[in-house]
């Protein structure tokens, strides 16, 4: 940990907004089970306890890449088709752990203790994942 580290904890947000369509399975969920397409706003945090020799925590031009191809691969897909989604209901709760797991593999930074994303799936309904960096 660099010098830097504090008995707080740093957080980093960015967010993008794209539409992406579903329909759900495994129930009777009424319009939810036809295909239909929500206009997504996913935020994604990064939190840690020290920064590095520049005072980041993690260089926020390469987790807004890391979101930006993430984003771009699911802007304008139906979720139910991406090998992501095989075998799940695409939930906003599915999708909020697949773009955790994915962001964690494309970021870098000693020190990263936890990666957070929050999907809203309307103004006034979202999930969230939070998986802590080992």
């Amino acid at each position: 940990m660099s010098s830097h580290a504090t008995n707080g904890t740093y957080t980093v947000a960015v967010e993008r907004d794209f539409t992406a369509r579903h329909f759900l399975v495994g129930g009777d969920w009424g319009p939810e089970n036809d295909p239909h397409h929500h206009d997504y706003k996913v935020e994604v945090l990064v939190e840690g306890r020290g920064l590095d020799r520049h005072g980041y925590l993690v260089d926020i031009v390469d987790l807004e890449a890391a979101l930006d191809d993430l984003v771009a691969r699911f802007r304008n897909s139906t979720l139910n088709e991406l090998p992501e989604f095989q075998g799940l209901n695409p939930s906003i709760e599915h999708f909020c752990r697949i773009i955790c797991q994915s962001l964690r593999e494309r970021l870098h930074g000693d020190n990263l203790s936890a990666l957070s994303v929050k999907i809203w799936e309307s103004t006034i309904a979202w999930a969230s994942f939070r998986q802590e960096v080992i």
